[in-house]
């Protein structure tokens, strides 16, 4: 999820495990360890693209980081903090952390928690930032920080938007499986043959669903809202694999077709291959368009390969605002 959303809910969790102890400063800490395991995208700047795609929720994001540093951090805080003990600080930041990873593994881009072991939990039925979830949260919180330590509405306001949040985001799950039927069902009416889909919200909203269908030869993209009257129409996109020819068998690109779960499609642009990550889509709603959220040029220097992220334009941004406020009205 976005920053915000998880430093609020650090806060609102540090809250429940420590404020009627601590007061503010549980919220304070709640919020520092909601916002550690994002630490990693610092490797974005010693590393390559590749290699900072996969420590991306990886290590820092797992159940072994949060056992192995919450003990450590929490001695560190309770050195200058005396209100409570090593251990209890402990249990906040362990309790930060690990929602960070939980929350974060229903997301898109996939969560090791269970790091060494290569497994990326995906449940793809919350986008990275969505109000609904993130405002109870944030109102919990200013709430409960305004009131005493000894209040108990600071307890009960805190409660209730962690209470609502997570409800939102139980209905998250319950709506992806009636929209994944809507997709299945389209599929099936049309005649169409595939061996896989996913599905997943689009942006700021669980309103309006997207579909990434996996057919032999190519790659098809839907949408449907809830409010839909009319049918669900797919976009095709060509996979293009054979484009890449010998480079199939580099390491970079065998390393890239897995961060991407096989879900990417190449495409040639002025003598260049661009490696285009299908799982986020494109930056518009347009049936052909081809400005895909995340693509990445892929350049040869003797036998070595780089792969270098293409810029998106703060136009395509908005337009796909204006485009999605529209289609989650309904078609």
């Amino acid at each position: 999820m976005d920053s915000l959303t998880q430093i609020v809910l650090g806060a609102a969790v540090g809250e429940a495990v420590l404020g009627r102890k601590v007061g503010n400063k549980a919220m304070l800490y709640g919020a520092i360890a909601g916002t550690i395991p994002d630490l990693d995208i610092f490797a974005s700047h010693f590393t390559d693209v590749v290699t900072s795609l996969e420590i991306h929720r990886g290590f820092t994001h797992s159940f072994l980081f949060a056992a192995l540093f919450a003990p450590v951090l929490g001695y560190l805080v309770s050195l200058y903090e005396k209100s409570a003990n090593w251990k209890q600080w402990s249990w906040l930041l362990f309790f930060g952390f690990v929602t960070h990873s939980l929350l974060d593994a229903h997301t898109t881009w996939g969560t090791q928690l269970f790091w060494p072991f290569d497994l990326r939990v995906a449940y793809k039925n919350i986008f990275v930032i969505d109000p609904l979830y993130t405002l109870p949260l944030m109102i919990g919180v200013i709430l409960a920080m305004n009131q005493k330590i000894s209040s108990p509405k600071r307890k009960k306001y805190n409660r209730l938007g962690l209470i609502i949040s997570s409800s939102y985001l139980l209905l998250t799950i319950f709506l992806k499986g009636i929209t994944y039927l809507k997709f299945e069902e389209a599929l099936k009416k049309q005649g169409i043959a595939y061996s896989e889909m996913e599905t997943k919200p689009t942006a700021l909203n669980s309103v309006l669903w997207s579909a990434n269908v996996k057919t032999s030869n190519s790659f098809l993209i839907g949408y449907y809202s809830l409010f839909d009257t009319q049918p669900i129409t797919f976009a095709e996109y060509s996979k293009n694999h054979h484009l890449l020819g010998n480079l199939r068998n580099k390491g970079k690109i065998i390393r890239m077709i897995k961060i991407t779960n096989g879900w990417y499609t190449i495409s040639e642009e002025n003598g260049e291959l661009n490696f285009n990550d299908l799982r986020y889509g494109t930056l518009s709603l347009d049936s052909a368009a081809t400005n895909f959220v995340f693509s990445y040029k892929i350049k040869k220097q003797n036998e070595a390969l780089t792969f270098t992220e293409k810029p998106k334009g703060s136009r395509d941004a908005k337009k796909l605002m204006r485009q999605l406020w529209q289609r989650i009205k309904g078609n």
